[in-house]
């Protein structure tokens, strides 16, 4: 086997990433605080065509050196907006159709492995900050909850991985109907 150059992965440049069909999930990040995390989030929203990436309360916006540095560029071909209050937010993304789900370990919360997506619904995933979660205002506005099945003794996934657990999940759910 040979590895292959990066002229020869067939990429999307910026322009045609932003006229391509996007995968019809948003990503809500609910004070994140480590802007490594938050440029980890723009590179994985751009591998799967993620519609847009909401950055709320203290989290961070581009540009910032330490964003683009484990973005790599994403912040450039990813679509993103900062709103205030994570809340109104989820209110309006539902109001606009999006069926939210706040990713979290919760009472009534749903296994990853379990959710099935429907191909006619576009989806709003909530993330939130690294030590506190998803607010529980938002978390009790969702219209669900999905939770990272874990099996060790940590209770928890570093936030950057766990945007690309659930968002590699319901990408490959969508992409199989």
């Amino acid at each position: 086997m040979r590895k292959l150059e990066n002229s020869e992965l067939d990429r999307l440049n910026v322009e045609e990433f932003k006229q391509h069909k996007k995968t019809p999930i948003c990503i809500v990040l609910d004070n994140v605080r480590s802007l490594n995390n938050i440029g980890s989030v723009f590179r994985t929203a751009d591998a799967f065509l993620i519609e847009k990436i909401y950055l709320c309360g203290i989290t961070a916006t581009p540009p910032h050196k330490e964003i683009h540095k484990t973005a790599l560029g994403a912040t450039d071909s990813v679509a993103w907006e900062y709103h205030e209050d994570a809340l109104e937010l989820v209110q309006d993304l539902q109001k606009n159709g999006y069926q939210v789900y706040s990713v979290e370990q919760a009472e009534n919360a749903q296994m990853l492995s379990d959710f099935e997506c429907e191909q006619d619904k576009k989806y709003a995933v909530v993330f939130g900050n690294e030590v506190k979660g998803v607010s529980q205002k938002v978390v009790s506005q969702s219209d669900g909850v999905l939770e990272i099945p874990q099996y060790g003794t940590k209770h928890s996934l570093n936030i950057s991985v766990s945007v690309g657990i659930v968002v590699w999940d319901l990408w490959a759910k969508l992409q199989a109907k």
